[in-house]
């Protein structure tokens, strides 16, 4: 790569790093992620993603990473994506690549974002790729917090 071009690069890299390290989405989705079993992060195609015992993707933070919107994409449950198009096509998407698996895009960058909404969808995109065991640790902890 000639050097005015790395030059450009590493610029770009570096101002999104700094947004990405004040970004309070970032910060909250990071949080809801990392709170599951066995869940570790680390960059994947430049950004942040979540995975189930460091294999399993089952998150990611997508900071205007295929256009000008940032959001994150997570997997979904069977009929979920077209189910949450149809519904509200404002707040979400079907992200390119895995969206034809059922993998669901939701926009972070719109007014009023439901972080409880957002929780139960990183809940259960963790719920469907989760190892039995560790799913059941989860369903069963939520169980008995509820008693």
């Amino acid at each position: 790569m000639d050097p005015a071009r790395e030059a450009a690069l590493q610029a770009w890299l570096a101002e999104r790093r700094e947004r990405q390290q004040h970004d309070p989405s970032l910060a909250r989705l990071r949080a809801l992620c990392l709170a599951l079993p066995e869940v570790t992060e680390r960059l994947s195609h430049g950004e942040p993603c979540w995975f189930i015992q460091g294999k399993r993707t089952f998150a990611g933070y997508s900071d205007r990473h295929h256009n000008d919107r940032l959001g994150f994409v997570c997997a979904g449950q069977p009929g979920a994506q077209q189910a949450l198009l149809a519904i509200d096509p404002e707040r979400f998407f079907a992200p390119p690549y895995v969206g034809g698996r059922g993998w669901l895009g939701v926009y972070l960058d719109v007014p009023g974002v439901d972080w409880d909404d957002v929780a139960n969808l990183v809940r259960e995109a963790y719920l469907q790729l989760a190892p039995r065991r560790l799913a059941a640790a989860l369903v069963g902890d939520a169980a008995a917090r509820t008693r």
